[in-house]
């Protein structure tokens, strides 16, 4: 448990230097703690270091958590496949939900948001690497799909979301991060109100993310340790 905290505060340090290096305020890069699989009692030994933003990948066992924890101060984004049985608690227990993936799941949720009286915040989950077995809308629909949450009353589009091919290298994510990162900015020439979201970065790539714009990171295992099966 001891490791959790030392582990939060080398990150940070680490995330606060690596900002300034390259000419960005450490500020706009959030740590998320992705605490799928991990027990309570670790995501509470994070919270206790003043860590207040969680990632979950199953509502199923997020909903455990979320309940058990019962922290308002606490933020609950879902980085996992979103299934359409799901929606509603997705909706329901998330403050954030990052994968939105496809129009189905988009208007679900938009469906739910509006039933529940909530504006949900959501990402667009792009496929960066056009990769067949992921998730994710297709880099050149990127512009239609933003389009069309736009236009849900129920949504409240933060900014896109990936995960590059996983490469032992982390310099072989930087064209990916770089590509999400344009693809942003060019959206914002059009878009009344710019997105700032780019969630991009895990444990063995964030300073590469950070180099090319990551406004969130999501670690894992460099936070909780390696995830037994």
């Amino acid at each position: 448990m001891e490791n959790v905290a030392i582990n939060l505060e080398h990150l940070r340090k680490k995330i606060h230097r690596m900002a300034l290096n390259c000419g960005r305020n450490p500020a706009t890069v959030k740590l998320m703690a992705v605490s799928k699989k991990f027990p309570i009692q670790q995501i509470e030994t994070a919270l206790a270091t003043g860590q207040r933003l969680f990632g979950e990948n199953r509502v199923q066992e997020a909903e455990g958590k979320i309940l058990a924890l019962a922290n308002p101060d606490m933020e609950w984004h879902l980085i996992g496949p979103l299934q359409s049985n799901k929606a509603a608690r997705a909706v329901e227990l998330f403050d954030v939900i990052q994968t939105l993936d496809r129009l189905k799941i988009a208007n679900k949720v938009n469906d739910f948001a509006l039933k529940f009286g909530k504006a949900m915040k959501v990402f667009i989950e792009v496929n960066i690497g056009e990769e067949p077995q992921k998730h994710g809308v297709p880099p050149a629909q990127i512009p239609e799909m933003v389009r069309l949450v736009d236009n849900m009353q129920g949504l409240d589009l933060l900014g896109l979301m990936a995960i590059p091919p996983y490469h032992s290298d982390p310099e072989c994510s930087r064209p990916y991060f770089r590509q999400l990162a344009r693809t942003l900015t060019e959206i914002n020439h059009w878009r009344n109100k710019p997105l700032e979201g780019l969630s991009m970065g895990m444990s063995h790539d964030y300073q590469i993310a950070i180099e090319e714009g990551s406004t969130l990171i999501r670690i894992g295992t460099a936070i909780f340790g390696a995830r037994v099966p």
